[in-house]
């Protein structure tokens, strides 16, 4: 199940931010009437906190899960099977154990966890795991994932992109970030540059709601119905009682491995019971809308278009724009529509910037090579593109941390999905700028309607397109900083019919 590390140091700090909480969550906990009875008297609004660090994001979720009482239900589009996975997993297992009932989605195009593994965890009382659209991975075998591709490509293509972490209907993370090392800036040589929101209060029933439409949907299949291998198009896995307590053991064993833990992250762990009260006494409370897609996105059977109900919301507030619209995406490829949309807001006068990848930061050539193909459209448009660079300045800032231990630096692509209107409203959530998510995947988001949050954002959004951390693509050529090899591959990409997938 556990996936090695050749440079355990820097990971142990992850180790000791969960495996401490079950003592911070016993010793120091808020009792949950607090968190009620704060929700109550704040009714409608929901409190909200913007999570701009993935060590700051990291915690938050550690602390709720060993906090979580009666329910914790998941949604995730990755979730590997590195430290960050691995502790995630021991952390609702430790929950399951104290009683807390666990429902877990996973898409599954990028799930890499181990059969046994997967089902061991399913199989115990308080446990329950749904794969989203099992086409390609879980319990299924080569022949009939090549079957599915070729019987039912529009389907094979779509995904389940949403991302969210609900804690007792009480407090819920929405945002970018998956479950892997790089959204939370534990791996060596790669990290996101991303953002999470904390909320609590009346959006979290908005999207419990989402979530008990997505699990009750037949498109979520239980794992155990995924393994019993009828017929030849379904594997056959089983795990006996001593297999799942040895497969629990080695999870709890890895979390509580203090064996290269440093002194001051002991010291630095110390504050975490004190850290997350004292940040949901400084939560913003505001109106918020909370937009997603039906499971299955549309109704659209053999084609890649169809749009969806984010969509639909994020171009309804997009239109609303009077002065100014200002964006991240890691991904730029507008359909269209879109492209339609945002001509028409700039002859009204609107401003238009983008943050985006670079050819140096970006994590997706295929990608890339469809926003080089639109780019000096998008310009002549009147767009202000600025693309971000693979070691920007502002890294040591969000990742001070890391560029503390070590001379050397991953690199630092952008993944936050987030957006300002006229610097009064803003969006923080998973849909790309992309024909997927248009189109394909599943979405959801925040729609945050205060001026203090959406300056918060668009002061960090105006910080990474700084000429320290982007280039202003009207004026430089970013390419030219990339291998000739780079370029080439790219050009091939560029040439090839696959817009619509990107």
């Amino acid at each position: 199940m556990i996936k090695k590390t050749s440079d355990l140091p820097l990971y142990a700090i992850l180790l000791f931010f969960l495996s401490s909480l079950t003592f911070a969550s016993t010793k120091h906990s808020i009792d949950y009437e607090f968190f009620k009875q704060l929700i109550a008297d704040q009714s409608p609004k929901t409190g909200v906190h913007v999570l701009e660090k993935g060590e700051e994001s990291l915690i938050s979720r550690a602390w709720l899960a060993d906090n979580a009482r009666e329910t914790i239900e998941v949604q995730y589009f990755i979730w590997s099977t590195d430290n960050i996975g691995i502790l995630a997993a021991e952390a609702l297992l430790r929950a399951a154990k104290r009683g807390v009932k666990v429902r877990v989605i996973v898409d599954d195009l990028l799930i890499d966890a181990p059969d046994e593994s997967l089902l061991a965890l399913a199989k115990h009382p308080n446990v329950q795991i749904k794969i989203y659209n099992p086409k390609h991975s879980v319990g299924t075998p080569l022949h009939k994932r090549i079957l599915n591709m070729l019987t039912s490509f529009r389907s094979f293509n779509q995904r389940m992109h949403d991302k969210t972490f609900i804690v007792d209907g009480v407090a819920a993370i929405t945002g970018g970030r998956n479950m892997a090392d790089e959204y939370y800036d534990f791996d060596h040589k790669f990290n996101f540059r991303d953002r999470d929101v904390l909320l609590l209060g009346n959006a979290v029933t908005q999207m419990r709601d989402s979530f008990e439409r997505f699990w009750q949907r037949p498109i979520s299949v239980s794992i155990e119905n995924l393994y019993d291998g009828i017929g030849i198009m379904q594997k056959n896995v089983n795990v006996d009682d001593k297999q799942i307590e040895a497969i629990y053991q080695e999870l709890h064993q890895y979390a509580n491995d203090k064996a290269n833990y440093a002194p001051e992250v002991r010291s630095a762990v110390e504050n975490i019971p004190n850290y997350f009260p004292a940040l949901v006494k400084e939560l913003e409370w505001c109106k918020v809308d909370i937009i997603n897609d039906i499971p299955g996105k549309n109704d659209a059977t053999f084609s890649l278009s169809g749009g969806g109900q984010s969509t639909e919301a994020l171009a309804t507030l997009i239109q609303s724009a009077k002065n100014s619209v200002v964006m991240q995406t890691p991904y730029l490829i507008l359909t269209d529509e879109a492209k339609s949309l945002f001509k028409a807001l700039i002859q009204r006068g609107v401003n238009i910037k983008i943050n985006t990848n670079s050819l140096a930061s970006t994590d997706n050539l295929q990608a890339f090579s469809g926003y080089k193909n639109q780019r000096q459209e998008l310009l002549e448009l009147g767009i202000e593109i600025y693309e971000y660079k693979s070691l920007p300045n502002v890294q040591a800032e969000l990742m001070s941390r890391q560029s503390n231990a070590s001379n050397i630096k991953p690199i630092f692509s952008l993944h936050a999905k987030s957006m300002v209107i006229d610097d009064k409203v803003v969006y923080i959530g998973t849909f790309n700028l992309d024909p997927r998510s248009v189109n394909l995947n599943t979405e959801t988001g925040a729609i945050i309607y205060s001026e203090k949050i959406a300056k918060q954002v668009l002061q960090q959004i105006s910080i990474d397109m700084l000429p320290d951390n982007s280039w202003n693509t009207a004026i430089e050529k970013p390419d030219k900083q990339n291998s000739l090899w780079k370029r080439s591959k790219t050009l091939f990409w560029q040439l090839m019919p696959i817009e619509p997938l990107l």
